[in-house]
């Protein structure tokens, strides 16, 4: 990252992630605050630990940290069961079709000598069992196209990968070894009910030509890292998702399209899926609006990309979590899916510079020393000045309460938390007026002052929030969204509740 910097880039692109750590502490925290301050904006990977919660890595408020989200593309493959049932799923095999007609099925924990047989590990086949059939096997364990591979060595023709409830109805496209279908949680336990309720199960596998226009898109991804952000509550993380589900993508010519030593194909391009494909597209976005406003900061980049961002369908209705089916919300998506024709006039920005960032760490009540490991600067706080985590100027709110307890604990005590914000014209004069909404009715929201007029460009305006919260028992969420509107620009911002 030091070399980069060196090397003068616009935009550094880091599709990699580790655990979490505090921020003197994690390599690529430490890299991006020095890229940050040098102009350069980091765009990470939130990381494909999702669908848990808290799952996320690459944190820190300097860097903009990108979830996934699928496209409106669709590679189609088809099972066809003996019962006459036909179920959709998911394949990029582009071999030697089946021949025509149905073939006998099995599902892999009755063809194994593993106890975890229906994983198919490598070896854990019996091939006796399997020879001239398609296999069922289940997502996990080990790698998708490395169970195709453990069918063909055990002499099966094809292969059903059933989702378990891990991972619901998200289908990642993969270029197999062998014909197959990935198929969601519902279609799974159908074929496995089929193969234990009859004697013959039979099947075949049918592969459908690439589809364009598939709705609902996008959809935020099973495995996309999710909210909360452990190490600092008090900033909402993920910043915004961007496509990151079945990516075309340039590949190597060193290893074939699943990355297996037994894999001949060579191909120049291929279809990945993970955060490490998101990351890149808002790095490629930053670096057009970084053309569009070369005198932009990061902090003013990033803002741009996430107040223009959207969180709902042309429909009205709130974007989908796969995993659950239910609406997403901002620890999913952070701001929104990016959008980038938007990202190019936001109207107003949140500008943040090196000396807020050293504020916030600062308002964290870290020593000196764990400033100079974190930034390679010598600063020391002002004693005689009082730190806020929620001043820190950030496009975004995420709001930390506690559940009241002890005497006075009972819904009528009530915290109220104030946020303080700072907005940049970049467009032309106007005068914005906010808009509140929340899901909650036990946090009253407001603003002051309600209406901000910007009479040239680069002009700043500062607002408080003011959060005035009831109790609410300890794991619950809640969400509301504040937005400044001039009749042409909308400058959104998630707000997340949170009660511990």
């Amino acid at each position: 990252m030091e070399k980069a910097v060196e090397d003068g880039v616009n935009v550094l692109s880091l599709s990699i992630g580790g655990s979490l750590s505090d921020y003197y502490r994690d390599t690529v925290a430490i890299g991006a605050f020095s890229a940050a301050a040098q102009g350069i904006l980091v765009s990470c990977s939130a990381g494909n630990g999702g669908p848990d919660s808290g799952s996320l890595s690459n944190v820190a408020p300097w860097i903009t940290t990108v979830g996934a989200g699928t496209l409106d593309r669709d590679f189609p493959a088809f099972v066809s069961l003996g019962n006459e049932k036909k179920y959709r799923g998911i394949s990029l095999y582009r071999g030697t079709s089946l021949s025509s007609g149905l073939l006998p099925l099995v599902y892999a924990r009755n063809a194994s000598t593993s106890s975890s047989g229906e994983l198919c590990s490598p070896e854990s086949l019996i091939p006796a069992k399997v020879a001239g059939k398609i296999v069922v096997c289940d997502r996990g364990g080990t790698p998708r196209v490395q169970k195709s591979l453990v069918v063909k060595k055990a002499g099966g023709l094809g292969m059903i990968l059933a989702n378990t409830d891990t991972y619901g109805e998200e289908l990642v496209a993969d270029a197999y070894l062998l014909p197959t279908a990935a198929v969601g949680q519902k279609a799974g336990d159908a074929i496995k009910s089929y193969i234990a309720s009859g004697s013959n199960p039979t099947a075949t596998i049918a592969l459908g030509d690439t589809e364009l226009d598939v709705q609902p898109s996008p959809v935020v991804a099973s495995f996309s890292s999710r909210g909360p952000n452990l190490i600092t509550p008090e900033i909402l993380k993920p910043d915004l998702i961007a496509p990151g589900v079945n990516i075309l993508a340039g590949w190597t010519g060193a290893v074939g399209p699943t990355g297996l030593p037994e894999d001949k194909r060579r191909v120049t391009f291929n279809i990945i899926s993970g955060t490490s494909m998101s990351c890149p597209h808002v790095s490629g976005l930053a670096a057009l609006v970084k053309a569009a406003h070369p005198e932009w900061s990061p902090a003013a980049i990033k803002s741009a990309l996430m107040t223009t961002s959207y969180t709902t369908y042309k429909t009205g209705e709130t974007i989908k979590d796969i995993a659950t089916g239910n609406p997403a919300t901002p620890f999913d998506y952070g701001a929104g899916h990016v959008d980038p024709v938007a990202a190019l006039d936001p109207g107003l920005v949140y500008d943040a510079a090196v000396e807020d960032y050293l504020s916030f760490l600062c308002a964290l009540n870290y020593t000196t020393n764990q400033i100079k490991q974190t930034t390679h600067r010598d600063f020391t706080c002002d004693s005689s000045k009082k730190y806020s985590l929620g001043d820190l100027n950030y496009p975004s709110f995420a709001v930390p309460l506690e559940t009241a307890s002890g005497k006075r604990g009972g819904s009528g005590a009530s915290t109220t938390v104030k946020y303080t914000r700072t907005l940049t014209n970049v467009g032309t004069p106007a005068t914005y007026k906010v808009s509140l909404s929340s899901q909650t009715p036990s946090v009253k929201i407001t603003v002051e002052p309600e209406s901000l007029s910007f009479s040239q460009a680069y002009e700043k305006k500062t607002y408080t929030v003011t959060f005035v919260a009831s109790s609410s028992p300890s794991g619950t969420t809640s969400f509301g969204r504040l937005e400044w509107s001039d009749g042409k620009h909308t400058v959104g911002s998630p707000i997340a509740f949170s009660w511990e």
